[in-house]
């Protein structure tokens, strides 16, 4: 059994459902390279499950991954799901490696996108780091988000059926 505190983390006034998602540009990481993209430039595609996640490697970041590769809504859906953390490119690559993982993964180290969506998490005993907290965004092809989950403690995780309610719902 893992050994954790539960955290309760501040309230935050965070972009919700109904608002426009905060463009950015920023490395997209596959397995195999990583280049410049704006979140407009896949929203233009079509809609777009943004998965705000902790750092690589710790275990909510597997599970989080995990949990989306099961349930595979890019193949079921009209939805691209795709990743962002601090995490450099180098190991969003390993995470998506070791893990078996078929998306991409922004990468944000100095984390401004959280900063903009309004979910930084700042990290206990680490003086000037923050990541973002947790959070789900649903972003149709219009830049509008469509449902918004944002976690509230430390660790969390959503639920899991509301999202793909939600991805359904498009």
């Amino acid at each position: 059994m893992v050994d954790f505190e539960v955290v309760s983390l501040p309230e935050t006034d965070h972009v919700e459902a109904g608002e426009p998602a905060p463009d950015f540009t920023r490395p997209l990481v596959s397995d195999e390279f990583w280049e410049d993209a704006s979140l407009s430039d896949l929203t233009a595609e079509g809609p777009v499950c943004l998965v705000f996640h902790t750092m690589d490697g710790g275990f909510p970041a597997t599970y989080t991954w995990n949990e989306l590769r099961e349930r595979a809504w890019d193949e079921a859906y009209d939805v691209q799901v795709v990743g962002l953390s601090i995490s450099s490119p180098y190991e969003h690559q390993t995470l998506i490696r070791d893990r078996g993982i078929d998306y991409r993964l922004f990468s944000d180290p100095g984390n401004e996108v959280a900063e903009a969506y309004g979910i930084v998490n700042d990290l206990d005993g680490m003086a000037g780091i923050s990541e973002p907290r947790p959070a789900v965004y649903l972003v149709d092809g219009d830049g509008v988000v469509r449902y918004a989950w944002v976690a509230e403690e430390w660790p969390d995780f959503p639920d899991y059926d509301d999202v793909e309610s939600a991805i359904e719902a498009l």
